[in-house]
């Protein structure tokens, strides 16, 4: 099983590149692992919020492929204590999916059209973080969740 973490939206942040760099490496050491960036949307100054999360649904849904299991990460979505979300994650790499994605939308979140093909939503916090700083936390849980499957010291209970 692949998995993904995908964002719409570049970071310029050298502290943001270096942190999704650390964890996305530590990951390869478990399961084949990626990031993408889905790119920003051009004139996005000139277009109202919804338009703007409608060309960045199509990019996104255009990118996907049948197989994947699509995971949103949204500020509605099932909380998870860190060996929740680990068990959350193992049942996942046992179903039949060729790919779990994890996506980060754009500042305005989702369209519909990205919310009817997401197979779940998953919430790191009630708190509002930047959606470059979720980049880290996200990769950094996922990492956290192999080390708990794998009974290795990093997390403690």
């Amino acid at each position: 099983m692949k998995a993904a973490l995908w964002w719409v939206g570049d970071t310029s942040f050298s502290y943001i590149q270096e942190g999704q760099g650390i964890y996305a490496k530590r990951l390869e050491h478990f399961l084949p692992f990626e990031t993408y960036t889905i790119p920003d949307v051009k004139n996005a100054k000139n277009m109202p919020e919804e338009r703007i999360k409608k060309k960045e649904g199509e990019a996104i849904l255009k990118k996907l492929d049948k197989g994947d299991c699509l995971l949103l990460l949204d500020e509605r979505g099932k909380e998870f204590s860190s060996i929740k979300f680990a068990k959350y994650l193992e049942q996942q790499l046992q179903m039949s999916h060729r790919r779990i994605v994890f996506l980060i939308g754009g500042a305005y979140g989702f369209s519909d059209e990205v919310y009817a093909r997401a197979n779940g939503k998953i919430s790191l916090s009630k708190m509002t973080f930047s959606h470059q700083m979720v980049r880290v936390f996200a990769l950094e849980q996922i990492y956290r969740a192999m080390t708990i499957l794998r009974n290795m010291p990093y997390h403690h209970a």
